[in-house]
């Protein structure tokens, strides 16, 4: 039997077989059905919806937050020979003209739209007269308040779905999405028995780790010694930490630029522009960056401050690895970095609220998110279990691919400790934050704490252990659910409900840990360990002829430069490694080539043919 399914990805997006999810999704929405697709970045969401747009007899909206994504999106589907276009902010009267003409005369297969469009009435007047067979809400956690990413915009959705002259499918993606998002997700933009697929959250080639190193910068230099000739993104808080850092690693000649929303629309567009087209090798940014970047080859996502959620964390460290090589997601603590995210978020003036009820409640989510990040930063578990647990998943044993994993832990009795913290809460009522609590346990004298005589608890100076391991300790049993800390602008300290098994039932409470000295020789072996990993996650190039595959990306840039796209849109690095295996002579061979559609190889068999053919017979005279 004939897989037409198969034939059309191949033929379309070069692909043999569908990966992990994607058929499911593919087949659900082809059958007439809703859908929601919960996959990770990298994971090939865009092939779910692009693919059955391509076949449908009508056009697909696609609802897009972002001009970069969009952008990209075009440019790659104009490359597979897929006719699409989108509208937006960026363009003129007389472009936005010329597309609503192509539209009608049906010269597209997908139209994206930024979700701010479903406001006019214009546009949805226009809607009312197309054939329109699907419309797909890319980013579909931004409707969800419980959503890292809200957007009011997003609300807007549904009533645009249901002014159309007939309801098209509804299929909505994302990367990120707890239980409850996905619940609101289906709920809010009313899909109807939709297929709700939900792909493994793992990305297994990403390293991640947390450093709490006492110099940030320092160890960032560190680091980046042997990267020189990588690609990478590092992530700041605020737009002067990512000034100052991206000028300091400038004059240490590395070849960085700046991102974030106080720069002109030019130099972000610039930056942008030279970081994918990999004429910088690193962008230094706010979370302003990277949403719709696709670009293949980063090796490493570097969080200078712990970021505001799990979910953008996620999201930001899926934008390494996408090619699948091995590469690295490492997160720089400091408690510091909590009162900073504290303070953006109570004093945020990048969102609109429609009430004062309404800010409250949602800074309240946002404040409940840090808490988590702030936990996942101070566990001792598996880092990777915890996010995929997050995410609702049940993972086995270890990863043994996290900085916790590779570390060599002693298992540590702090069953003493937790009663002494436990009473000490108890004693003070549990009205206090962590920083009272400890100087309560470690005897402070200071003026506070004798206006409100807590120097007189029988808690009151019973630790000799450092702030430090006191904070361990305490957001030990805060994960382990004896503690638990408020959401409030001001979190406090409270007894869990496993309280009493430490107070009442003496529970023995061990963690592991690891000394200084020894986190000093993890750390030198991890290098050696990640060193090792890297040959073994490229060991698909590890036996092709290098010098061949340094021709063929310059013959790829050549041809990408001369159509004014980053390399990897013509082709990723996976199909110059498939070439260097395979050495295609002819057309038809050209086409087996994993990522080489019909189009592509129409477009660039011969050149990538000839300059294998050059270099063959250059190396046998």
């Amino acid at each position: 039997m004939v897989d037409n399914y198969l034939l059309e990805l191949k033929k379309h997006f070069g692909h043999e077989s569908f990966r992990g999810v994607q058929r499911g999704l593919v087949e659900s929405i082809m059958n007439g059905r809703d859908a929601l697709g919960v996959m990770p970045t990298g994971a090939g969401k865009s092939v779910c919806f692009q693919l059955p747009a391509v076949l449908f007899d009508g056009i697909s909206i696609v609802i897009s937050p972002l001009i970069s994504l969009m952008k990209d999106q075009i440019n790659s589907l104009s490359q597979n020979g897929i006719p699409s276009a989108y509208i937006n902010s960026s363009l003129s009267l007389p472009e936005i003209k010329k597309i609503f003409s192509n539209v009608r005369a049906g010269r597209y297969k997908l139209l994206y739209i930024a979700p701010e469009r479903l406001d006019s009435e214009w546009f949805l007047s226009f809607a009312k007269t197309l054939k329109i067979s699907m419309v797909t809400v890319d980013e579909a956690h931004c409707v969800s308040q419980w959503g890292q990413d809200f957007r009011t915009s997003y609300t807007k959705i549904t009533a645009f779905i249901e002014e159309l002259a007939s309801r098209p499918v509804v299929s909505a993606f994302t990367a990120t999405a707890t239980p409850r998002v996905r619940e609101d997700i289906v709920k809010m933009l009313k899909l109807k028995e939709p297929e709700i697929i939900v792909s493994g959250f793992d990305r297994q080639n990403l390293n991640f780790e947390v450093r709490r190193p006492q110099k940030k910068f320092d160890e960032l230099i560190s680091y980046l010694r042997d990267k020189k000739e990588k690609s990478g993104i590092i992530y700041c808080l605020t737009r002067k930490s990512v000034d100052a850092v991206a000028e300091k690693l400038k004059n240490l000649s590395f070849n960085a630029a700046p991102y974030h929303a106080g720069l002109s629309s030019e130099e972000r567009h610039k930056n942008q522009e030279d970081f994918i087209f990999d004429r910088s090798g690193i962008i230094v940014a706010t979370n302003a960056f990277g949403m719709g970047i696709n670009k293949p080859n980063v090796s490493f996502v570097i969080h200078y401050n712990m970021p505001k959620d799990i979910e953008s964390y996620y999201q930001e460290a899926g934008r390494a690895g996408r090619d699948g090589a091995a590469a690295d997601a490492i997160i720089f603590y400091s408690g510091q970095d909590i009162r900073t995210n504290l303070f953006l978020i109570n004093n945020s003036q990048d969102k609109q609220y429609s009430s004062p009820e309404e800010e409250m409640y949602l800074k309240s989510l946002e404040r409940k998110r840090l808490k988590e990040m702030d936990l996942y930063c101070n566990t001792h578990e598996c880092l990777r279990h915890y996010i995929l647990k997050y995410f609702g998943e049940t993972p086995q044993g270890s990863c043994n691919n996290c900085g916790n994993c590779n570390s060599k832990s002693e298992i540590e009795d702090i069953t003493l400790l937790s009663q002494k913290i436990l009473s000490c809460v108890y004693r003070m009522r549990e009205n206090f934050g962590k920083n009272i609590v400890m100087d309560v346990l470690r005897g402070s004298k200071s003026a506070r704490i004798k206006a409100l005589f807590l120097d007189k608890l029988s808690t009151y100076d019973i630790c000799k252990e450092s702030k430090e391991e006191i904070k361990t300790v305490m957001n030990f049993l805060i994960i382990n659910g004896f503690l638990e800390l408020t959401n409030g602008e001001y979190p406090v300290l409270k007894l869990g409900k496993r309280a009493n098994e430490i107070l009442r039932e003496n529970l023995k409470v061990e963690m592991k840990v690891v000394s200084a000295k020894k986190q000093e020789a993890i750390t030198a072996e991890a290098g050696n360990q990640k060193a090792g990993k890297k040959l073994t996650a490229a060991s698909s190039n590890a036996d092709i002829d290098q010098n061949l595959f340094a021709a063929l990306k310059a013959l790829r840039y050549k041809l990408a430069s001369t159509q004014n796209l980053p390399a990897y849109i013509v082709f990723h690095d996976s199909a110059l490694i498939d070439m260097c295996a395979k050495l295609p002579r002819t057309k038809q061979e050209f086409s087996q080539i994993s990522g080489v559609g019909a189009q592509k190889s129409e477009k660039y068999a011969s050149a990538f043919i000839n300059e294998i053919n050059r270099y063959l017979l250059e190396q046998n005279s």
